[in-house]
């Protein structure tokens, strides 16, 4: 990458260590921050790993986008207001990549890691996907490619937001000054979309700015009177990381093969919603949600 460009999200593993260090000591301040030491130490092996899967496979990624930009429509440049501009597009990329992830079972399968954790603090950022790359999330970056923008630029832009949105995964900060809140995505709004609680649930999905699920109808806030309960709807009891890296990966395969399925059946079950099962025996976030709704 061009050294203009450099890679931000190696650059910034210092400030992350730094991050954990001041949110630790915060919490000894009285601050509810819940680290647990088996759950933490996951979650540093997840990123630690997710690092050198993108240093093994993040050039086959890159490729697919050089190839991609050939047939570009426009030849965009590097100014800087075109890396302002490429942020805010790749930020709706995000987005929509973000929601169907929640709500393709294929997807989910390499997402559903980064919301095992039962805990919510800066080292829940780290529990990234081992499997994004050989599952195809990059076909959502080929149309940004396609319009015009430089692979190494898309690659910069990238690594911003996932910077960014270190810092909101915690409970240290309560609410940040309501134009912030209205436009950027902090870490009330994402607290929100990791909790487990069925309203809560695929909600928030933005990356760094919050307008999105605004526009898009996805916004939910923070509501005092019901805490955010973190993990899952079926919560693993495990701090392997293999097993958090592949658990989906490998529920997914069981059930596409299972006897006695249709060929409607099988595509659903790695291409339909996180939950649904032919026999009616598992619940959707949707069902969860409504059954939630019903019940008040």
């Amino acid at each position: 990458m061009p050294p203009e460009l450099p890679d931000v999200v190696t650059l910034s593993v210092p400030l992350f260590l730094v991050g954990m260090l001041l949110e630790l000591a915060v919490s000894h301040r009285g601050r509810t921050v819940r680290y647990e030491t088996r759950d933490t130490f996951a979650s540093l092996a997840m990123g630690s790993v997710r690092v050198i899967e993108g240093i093994v496979l993040g050039g086959l990624a890159t490729a697919v986008l050089v190839w991609a930009h050939q047939f570009r429509l426009l030849d965009i440049g590097r100014e800087w207001w075109v890396v302002v501009v490429a942020f805010v597009i790749d930020d709706l990329r995000y987005y929509v990549y973000h929601r169907v992830a929640h709500r393709i079972r294929w997807f989910w399968a390499e997402h559903v890691n980064h919301h095992s954790s039962q805990h919510y603090n800066l080292s829940t950022a780290l529990r990234q996907s081992w499997t994004g790359t050989l599952g195809g999330s990059v076909i959502f970056k080929v149309p940004l490619a396609l319009i015009g923008f430089d692979p190494g630029m898309l690659v910069f832009v990238v690594g911003l937001n996932t910077v960014y949105q270190f810092w909101i995964h915690t409970e240290a900060i309560d609410k940040m000054p309501w134009w912030f809140e209205a436009v950027f995505n902090t870490p009330s709004h994402h607290r929100v979309h990791h909790a487990r609680n069925p309203r809560y649930l695929d909600t928030n999905f933005a990356g760094a700015l919050i307008i999105w699920d605004r526009m898009f109808g996805s916004f939910v806030p923070e509501d005092e009177a019901e805490p955010c309960q973190y993990g899952l709807v079926n919560n693993l009891g495990t701090f392997n990381p293999v097993r958090i890296a592949f658990h989906e990966w490998a529920a997914l395969l069981v059930d596409v093969v299972r006897p006695g399925l249709t060929l409607g059946q099988r595509l659903r079950y790695a291409f339909g919603p996180p939950g649904y099962s032919h026999d009616g025996s598992r619940r959707t976030a949707d069902e969860l949600k409504a059954e939630a709704l019903a019940a008040r």
